[in-house]
């Protein structure tokens, strides 16, 4: 079925540079190093360039039956895009309270609660408080609040698009060492269900390099002594990973970390006092892979990272920490933007008045 309501020029199909270019670009990027922000702009640059080439390349098919299929599915995606918008902040009350009931109550694990709080009252506030405001306030406020939040949502969903590629990483079975990330221990030596799947994962991957190779990895259990811990993550650990099977000389419990940058400095001295090729990758959970990657690079580590599973309800609050932990990391960036937003909201209140 064909429709010349639909054609386009030739010329149009010339556009496939930019997506084929954009790709190249973050592909040999991404390569080198993998932790890098600004490769997920360039992705972002070659998805969406993509689609929009999709889109013409379809309505260039002059095929109805294709283009109405094509635009019910980018109607369909439009619409589940404004109800996630819409409905963010019960999203994020729901998440809140699943946390409460399972997790402590720290700030930290009541962070989606918190913004899902904001999120509802913020619109009802401002509609009370508009009318007793001048207009010029009311435009300033306007125009920087809706900046603020704009250049918070880009760099949030930058992050998100880095975060989810690195979930992609696959090392090779020829690793040397291990690297398994510590966490916080419950009644004062014992692993959590957290710390417990960190490990498993780090076993996993052992027993599948040396059923595929032969090769024995040595297992590097990183973490130190905690307040109210009666004994360090890195031995704890150790110990469950022995009570699992792992041979004792296949591991080494290093217990001086208390962070995640230590964690990776420590096993990186560890590592280079060892002869001997040091193939390494490390484990965490996989909302946390990212992080730890920049921090392995910060050192010097040249060590790729695996997740363990997380449960779903944990996983928003989890990636908001990882978020902020990174963006505070670029405070010159968002004094400068907030100055530019300074300017344009000043801007528009001024000739709101004119």
């Amino acid at each position: 079925m064909h429709n010349n309501v639909y054609s386009i020029s030739p010329a149009v199909y010339w556009l496939w540079i930019i997506p084929v270019a954009c790709f190249a670009i973050f592909a040999l990027r991404y390569r080198h190093n993998k932790v890098k922000l600004v490769d997920g702009v360039w992705f972002n640059l070659f998805f969406f360039s993509f689609l929009i080439c999709l889109g013409f390349s379809i309505i260039g098919t002059q095929n109805a039956l294709l283009i109405n299929t094509a635009m019910y599915i980018a109607l369909a995606i439009i619409v589940i895009i404004i109800l996630t918008f819409m409905l963010q902040a019960f999203f994020f009350i729901w998440n809140g309270i699943i946390m409460w009931r399972r997790e402590s109550h720290t700030l930290a694990n009541t962070l989606t609660l918190i913004i899902g709080i904001v999120l509802l009252l913020e619109p009802i506030v401002i509609r009370l408080l508009q009318p007793f405001l001048p207009k010029v306030i009311n435009v300033f406020f306007t125009n920087l609040g809706d900046s603020v939040l704009f250049y918070i949502f880009v760099w949030a969903y930058n992050f998100l698009t880095v975060s989810l590629l690195y979930q992609f990483n696959r090392p090779k079975p020829d690793q040397d060492y291990i690297i398994v990330l510590g966490a916080g221990l419950m009644n004062g030596d014992q692993v959590t269900p957290l710390l417990a799947a960190r490990i498993n994962r780090g076993l996993a991957f052992y027993q599948q390099q040396l059923a595929q190779t032969g090769k024995k990895a040595i297992l590097i259990f990183s973490g130190g002594q905690g307040p109210g811990e009666t004994t360090s993550e890195g031995q704890a650990m150790l110990q469950y990973a022995l009570q699992q099977g792992l041979p004792a000389e296949q591991g080494i419990a290093e217990t001086k970390s208390a962070n995640t940058y230590e964690n990776m400095r420590n096993s990186k001295e560890i590592i280079e006092q060892r002869p001997g090729t040091h193939n390494t990758i490390f484990v965490s959970n996989n909302y946390h892979t990212y992080r730890a990657a920049r921090m392995a690079r910060q050192v010097g580590l040249n060590a790729d990272g695996i997740g363990a599973k997380t449960s779903l309800f944990f996983i928003p609050a989890a990636l908001i920490r990882e978020y902020v932990a990174i963006f505070l990391k670029y405070k010159k960036w968002h004094i400068f933007f907030f100055i530019l937003a300074l300017l344009s909201a000043s801007a528009a209140a001024y000739f709101s008045t004119r």
